[in-house]
C-alpha cells in the first residue's frame, strides 16, 4: 500500500511537471507566432552577421521594430541564445528607452546598465557609449543632474577619446553635447547651455541627422526664451517642428507645440496657445508618455489660468501634479505648485496660495541646490583641465621631436615659451583682478540698493500703521496693509537677490509700493500706469527696483507738502529700437519749492538714491548696444512750478556677444 501511494505520488510529479513543460512551451510558441515572419528573418540576418557596428544594427530594424517592446524581447532572447554580446547590448538599450517613454524609469535604468555592460564585454565602444547617453538622458528626465551629468561626461571622454571616431561615435558626441547643454539649462545657465547645443548642432548639420536638428534647434529657442529673447525663440521652435514633421516624430510635434504654446502665452495670444496645447495633449494621450503628458496638462492649465478660466485652469494642474507625484517629475511638480499658487491667489484664497508658493520655493531649492551647482562647475573646470593636459601633451611630444631635429634652437624656444607661459599668466591676473573689482562694484551697488530700499524709516512707519489700525480695532485694514507690506518685503527680497527682471515685475512691486505708501498718506495720491499696447513688459528687463527712488522722491519730495490733488502717472513708451522710455510725472512743488523746506529742517538725511540708481543703470548698460539716459525737468504752469518729469531710457537691445 504505501508503495502504491509513493508510486502514485512520483507520478502525479511527472504529471505535474510535463503539464509545467507544455505551458512554457506553448507561451514561447505563442509568443514567437506573435513575431512576424520578416522581424524574424531579420533577427537572423542578424545573428548570422554578428556585425559589432551599431549603424549596422540600427540599419536593419525599422523605427516600428525599435519601438516594439515584444519584438525586442524575441530579439534579446535570440541574441543571447546565441552569444551575441553586441546584439544584447542594443536590444537592452532599445526596451530601456521604450521604458524611458512609458517613465518607467527604473526599469529604463537597469536595461541601459545591463547594455553598457555587455557593451563593456565586447569591448564595443560605440555602444558603450550609445548606453552611457541613454542613462544620462533617464536621470535627466527625473532631475537627477549629478547623476546624468556623471553619464554624459564619461561618454564624451569615451567618443573623444577614439582615434578615428565612426559616425555612430560623432553622433553620440553630439548627443552627449545637447544633453550636457540640457543639464546647464535645468541649472539655468543659459549661455553655457547655448554654447554646448551649438556644437551639438554643427555636428548633426554635418551629418544631415533630422532627429538632432529638431532637438538642438527647439533646446536654443529654449534658452533664449528664457533669456528673454522671445522672437528669436519662436523661430527656432518653428525650425525644430520643420524638422520633427520630416521624420514625422509625434513627440517631436508634442515639445514643439507646447514651447511654442508658451511663446503664444507670454504674447497674450491666448487663443492660439489653447489650440495648440490641446492638440499636444490629445497627442500625449495618445503616446501615453507619462513625461509629456504632464507637460502638456501644465500648459493647457497656465493657458485656461491666463483665460481667466480658473475652475478648468485647477483641474488640469491636479491632473500634472498628480502624473509628476506617480512618476517623480520633479521639475513638473515644481511648476504645478507655482501655477496653482497663482491660481489660488486670484480665487482670494490666499492661505492656499501661500501654501503651494512654500511648496513650490521648497522644491526649486532642492532641484537646483548650491552642491549641484558647485559640484557641476568643479567637473566642467576638471574636464576643461583634462583636455587641455591632453593637449599640452600632445604638443610636448611633438616639440620633442623638433627638439631633435633642431638642437640649436632649444635654448631659444625655452625661452620664448616661458615668455609666453610668463606673458598669459600676467594677463590672466589683471583680468581676474579687473572681474574680482568689478564684482566688488556690483555687489557693493546691489547691497546699497537694498538697504536704500528697506531704510528704517520706511518699515517703522508701515508697521506704525498696522499698529494704529490694530488699536482703533479696524481689522480689516490691518489685514490688508499688513498683506500689503509682507508682499512687498517678499519680492524686494526677492529682487535683491536678481541682477535683473522683466518690466512687469518690475512695475508690479512698484503698484505694490505706492499701494502701501498711499495708505500711509490716507489715499490722497492718485498713481496712474500707462504702458504702450505694442510693448510686451514680460520680455524687458531691467535693474531691480530701478523704479522706487524716482517714486520716492515724487512722494516725498514733490507731493508730501502740498495742498489739493496729488498725481503720479508713469507712462512707459518705444520711440526706437534701442531703448525702452519711462517717463514719471507728479503734479507737486516743485524742486526748488522742495529744496527749501528741506534746507530749513534741522535734521538733515543724504539721499544717495538716485546716485545709487545711476550707478546701477551705467553697469546694467555694459551688455547693451546703448548707454542709460536720465532727465528730470522741472514743470511750470503760468510761470508757477506744477511738478515734475523724470524721463529715464533703458537700453534693451544686447550686444551681440550677449545675443549669441
Amino acid at each position: 500500500m504505501k508503495q502504491d501511494l509513493i508510486k502514485n505520488s512520483s507520478t502525479t510529479k511527472h504529471l505535474a511537471l510535463l503539464v509545467a513543460l507544455f505551458f512554457a512551451v506553448f507561451n514561447i510558441q505563442a509568443q514567437n507566432d506573435s513575431i512576424d515572419k520578416a522581424f524574424q528573418q531579420k533577427t537572423a540576418v542578424l545573428i548570422a552577421k554578428k556585425s559589432p557596428y551599431y549603424q549596422f544594427l540600427d540599419s536593419v530594424l525599422r523605427h516600428q521594430d525599435k519601438n516594439d517592446s515584444v519584438k525586442m524581447a524575441y530579439l534579446l532572447k535570440k541574441t543571447t541564445e546565441n552569444k551575441y554580446l553586441e546584439g544584447e547590448s542594443f536590444a537592452y538599450n532599445m526596451l530601456g528607452i521604450i521604458d524611458r517613454n512609458l517613465s518607467k524609469y527604473n526599469r529604463s535604468t537597469e536595461r541601459h546598465l545591463k547594455a553598457v555592460a555587455l557593451a563593456k564585454q565586447a569591448n564595443n565602444i560605440e555602444l558603450e557609449v550609445f548606453g552611457l547617453n541613454m542613462l544620462g538622458v533617464t536621470c535627466r528626465r527625473q532631475d537627477l543632474i549629478r547623476q546624468a551629468l556623471d553619464y554624459h561626461k564619461k561618454a564624451l571622454d569615451l567618443a573623444e577619446n577614439a582615434k578615428t571616431p565612426s559616425k555612430t561615435l560623432k553622433q553620440s558626441i553630439a548627443v552627449s553635447q545637447n544633453s550636457m547643454g540640457n543639464i546647464y539649462l535645468a541649472l539655468k545657465q543659459y549661455d553655457f547651455a547655448i554654447e554646448q547645443f551649438k556644437k551639438s548642432l554643427k555636428i548633426e548639420i554635418a551629418l544631415n541627422n533630422n532627429l538632432g536638428l529638431a532637438i538642438n534647434h527647439h533646446n536654443i529657442g529654449y534658452a533664449q526664451e528664457a533669456k528673454g529673447q522671445i522672437d528669436l525663440a519662436l523661430e527656432n521652435y518653428k525650425t525644430s517642428l520643420k524638422h520633427n514633421n520630416i521624420i514625422n516624430s509625434e513627440i517631436g510635434r508634442i515639445i514643439c507645440y507646447n514651447s511654442i504654446a508658451k511663446i503664444d502665452i507670454k504674447k497674450g495670444q491666448y487663443k492660439k496657445a489653447l489650440s495648440l496645447v490641446t492638440a499636444a495633449l490629445e497627442k500625449a494621450k495618445v503616446e501615453k508618455d507619462q513625461f509629456y503628458l504632464a507637460t502638456s496638462h501644465l500648459n493647457l492649465g497656465l493657458t485656461l489660468l491666463k483665460m481667466g478660466q480658473l475652475d478648468s485652469a485647477e483641474s488640469n494642474l491636479y491632473e500634472a501634479l498628480n502624473i509628476s507625484k506617480a512618476y517623480h517629475l520633479k521639475s513638473s511638480k515644481s511648476t504645478a505648485y507655482n501655477y496653482l499658487s497663482e491660481v489660488y491667489e486670484l480665487k482670494k484664497d490666499y492661505q492656499t496660495a501661500l501654501k503651494y508658493k512654500k511648496l513650490y520655493q521648497d522644491l526649486e531649492a532642492s532641484i537646483t541646490n548650491e552642491r549641484n551647482i558647485q559640484y557641476v562647475n568643479g567637473l566642467i573646470i576638471t574636464y576643461e583641465t583634462e583636455k587641455k593636459n591632453n593637449q599640452i601633451q600632445a604638443l610636448a611630444n611633438e616639440n620633442e621631436i623638433v627638439k631633435l631635429k633642431l638642437k640649436q634652437h632649444k635654448n631659444f624656444q625655452l625661452l620664448g615659451s616661458l615668455g609666453g607661459l610668463l606673458l598669459i599668466i600676467i594677463l590672466v591676473i589683471l583680468y581676474r583682478q579687473h572681474k574680482l573689482k568689478n564684482e566688488k562694484k556690483i555687489i557693493t551697488l546691489e547691497q546699497e540698493m537694498l538697504r536704500n530700499q528697506m531704510n528704517p524709516h520706511f518699515i517703522f512707519n508701515s508697521l506704525n500703521s498696522i499698529k494704529l489700525y490694530i488699536i482703533n480695532n479696524e481689522k480689516e485694514n490691518a489685514v490688508y496693509y499688513l498683506n500689503k507690506f509682507s508682499k512687498l518685503i517678499r519680492k524686494i527680497l526677492v529682487a535683491s537677490t536678481e541682477k535683473d527682471i522683466s518690466l512687469e515685475e518690475e512695475l508690479e512691486t512698484m503698484g505694490l509700493y505706492m499701494n502701501i505708501e498711499n495708505i500711509r498718506l490716507s489715499n490722497q495720491i492718485e498713481y496712474a500706469v500707462f504702458v504702450d499696447k505694442h510693448i510686451n513688459t514680460s520680455a524687458i528687463k531691467v535693474p531691480s527696483l530701478i523704479l522706487q527712488p524716482f517714486l520716492e522722491n515724487a512722494l516725498w519730495h514733490g507731493l508730501s507738502s502740498k495742498k489739493g490733488d496729488k498725481k503720479i502717472t508713469l507712462n512707459i513708451t518705444k520711440h526706437s529700437p534701442e531703448h525702452i522710455t519711462i517717463t514719471i510725472t507728479d503734479n507737486g512743488i516743485g524742486r526748488a519749492a522742495s529744496q527749501k523746506i528741506k534746507s530749513q529742517k534741522k535734521l538733515k538725511r543724504k539721499s544717495v538714491g538716485i546716485a545709487i540708481t545711476k550707478a546701477r543703470l551705467s553697469n546694467f548698460s555694459k551688455a547693451y548696444t546703448s548707454d542709460y539716459k536720465i532727465d528730470i525737468e522741472d514743470l511750470f504752469e503760468n510761470g508757477t512750478p506744477s511738478g515734475t518729469r523724470v524721463v529715464v531710457n533703458i537700453p534693451i537691445r544686447a550686444t551681440a556677444l550677449k545675443s549669441a
